[in-house]
């Protein structure tokens, strides 16, 4: 087996109708590579006809290669199987839905050969996408990079190169609940950026609902930042304030000024409302946090695979997932 330089790892969920297409652009960019290219495509439990097309690209191919979970385990859990499992000298991580143009790579490769450790694609604008979702991606990526503890670029995505040596860190790093690109400015070496055009979906629906991006942001706030857990304790310094200024208001009123009609069952509601919803507020930014510990203390694999060919026998496979 030909020991390739470039892997390319696409996580693919209910993508058939892109998966032709897909196969059919990077092929023409893998031509003009220099050196030997493989595909890891990893099916994240689809349900429609995407893994028959992967075996039928594997057959038809021998540097296509594929995992399929046993069911949906996300996105980046995905991107993680992927990259578990590259033999390439780089890592190339994409999308199937053809956002993430495959010609971008020839550009990325060249930064990697000027000295490059991790290279990602920076998006300067978004074609055909509404004005509600531009202003939440917008706000999301510079309220992140405010609380990270590190410096998260702001409007990149997964879309990325990253050195087998940045590969091997991120394959080495425990943790469950993972956030792909907050890892990669963790992890640090020298990084720069590709700007381009993000285009539309080639075909298909959407898979990245609001009930799926407010997650992967929330994740993303909880990875790389104790800020959140700063703010529950800002907020109880606040309704304690508050409570000394309505004692000192109601000692006022009852001393000076009795006809005032805040004292009394208003002012007791309106109190018990605001401190109560600071209350639910810190309760759910804890929880927040014991969740992920909850999780990274079951040490359950992060995923389950029902399939491979290509990247790994079935049994050095179980293996490899216990030692991680």
């Amino acid at each position: 087996m030909i020991q390739p330089i470039y892997s390319i790892v696409i996580p693919i969920y209910n993508e058939e109708a892109n998966i032709h297409e897909m196969y059919r652009r990077l092929t023409g960019v893998m031509e003009h590579l220099d050196g030997e290219s493989e595909l890891i495509l990893v099916d994240d439990g689809s349900k429609d006809n995407s893994l028959n097309l992967m075996r039928e690209l594997h057959r038809l191919d021998s540097r296509v290669n594929y995992l399929s979970f046993a069911r949906n385990f996300g996105h980046q859990v995905a991107v993680t199987a992927g990259l578990n499992f590259i033999r390439g000298k780089v890592a190339i991580v994409m999308d199937a839905d053809l956002q993430d143009p495959p010609e971008l790579v020839i550009s990325m490769i060249e930064k990697w050969q000027q000295g490059y450790q991790v290279v990602y694609a920076q998006r300067i604008s978004r074609k055909r996408e509404n004005w509600f979702k531009r202003l939440m991606a917008y706000g999301f990526y510079r309220v992140l990079r405010q609380l990270a503890d590190v410096d998260i670029p702001s409007d990149t995505g997964d879309f990325c190169l990253m050195d087998r040596q940045v590969v091997d860190v991120l394959n080495a790093m425990p943790e469950r609940n993972r956030y792909i690109r907050g890892l990669r400015a963790w992890v640090g070496f020298r990084q720069t950026a590709v700007k381009f055009e993000r285009d539309p979906r080639f075909a298909g629906e959407v898979k990245y609902t609001f009930g799926k991006s407010w997650a992967l942001a929330v994740n993303g706030i909880v990875s790389l930042s104790k800020v959140p857990l700063r703010i529950a304790t800002y907020l109880g310094m606040l309704s304690a304030f508050v409570a000394i200024l309505m004692i000192l208001l109601v000692l006022y009123w009852r001393l000076f000024d009795r006809t005032t009609p805040l004292i009394g069952f208003t002012l007791i509601t309106i109190a018990l409302f605001f401190l109560g919803s600071v209350q639910l507020f810190c309760i759910g930014i804890l929880g927040e946090y014991i969740g992920r510990i909850y999780e990274e203390v079951k040490g359950r694999p992060i995923y389950t695979v029902k399939e491979a060919a290509g990247v790994i026998s079935q049994s050095h496979l179980s293996v490899y997932k216990s030692s991680n």
